[in-house]
């Protein structure tokens, strides 16, 4: 944008909701907020697409292992400068991280040797692996009920947990961020959130929570996480 005020016209152009779980729908559809970020400049577009492609719900359904997952967040991680973007891109992995040990854990499978996905708890999680929350309630007060969901077979609950934690995260960065790129990016990953849980029900929930569990991170060990960091 060459001009510095368009990211303050584009910023109020964008509806506001707070109704994630009552309303039926994102406040706008995909097409019109397409046409609202054409107002980006082409670097800027191109770090929300590597955010929005690594961070998507349903990218890693079915047929992309954990190990490749993994390896696409890490490449992800080199091409968003942003300090705020590269903390909540983390935070996400973490979360993701998590869930795929305890649902590794629930299918009887004993800790993995070394460390485990990605983020800070890379090596806590297999070093505490009989605790059902991984010793993370402090950081993490959702993973008590995410593994109460889990173990419940809840997989439409756990769904609606994560993207609950996942917006008030984000939420909490655009606290920090009113007309520049950073808000913009928050509000269109939140807008996925809104998308994504319009489209979940029971049925479809429980055959991705299945999908990914037999994905569950099993080989990861072998990957090089060194040098990740929010």
């Amino acid at each position: 944008m060459s001009n510095p005020d368009a990211y303050i016209s584009l910023i109020c152009s964008l509806p506001g909701s707070e109704r994630l779980f009552i309303a039926k729908q994102p406040p706008l559809s995909r097409l019109r907020l397409e046409r609202r970020l054409k107002a980006l400049k082409p670097e800027d577009a191109r770090v929300l697409q590597v955010l929005e492609n690594a961070l998507s719900w349903s990218a890693y359904d079915m047929d992309v292992t954990d190990a490749q997952a993994i390896g696409r967040c890490k490449q992800a991680l080199k091409e968003v400068p942003q300090p705020t973007l590269r903390k909540l891109f983390m935070e996400r992995i973490e979360m993701r991280t998590v869930i795929a040990a305890m649902r590794l854990r629930k299918r009887g499978e004993g800790a993995p040797s070394g460390a485990f996905g990605m983020g800070r708890w890379s090596r806590h999680i297999p070093a505490n692996w009989s605790d059902p929350g991984f010793r993370l309630e402090t950081p993490m007060p959702w993973v008590k009920e995410a593994h109460q969901l889990l173990e419940s077979d809840d997989p439409l609950g756990l769904e609606r947990l994560l993207l609950s934690v996942s917006q008030k995260q984000l939420k909490r960065h655009a606290a920090r961020h009113f007309f520049d790129f950073e808000a913009v990016a928050i509000y269109v990953l939140i807008w996925n959130i809104f998308d994504r849980w319009s489209q979940s029900n029971a049925e479809d929930a429980a055959k991705r929570f299945e999908a990914l569990a037999q994905q569950a991170m099993a080989n990861v060990t072998d990957i090089d996480f060194e040098g990740v960091s929010a």
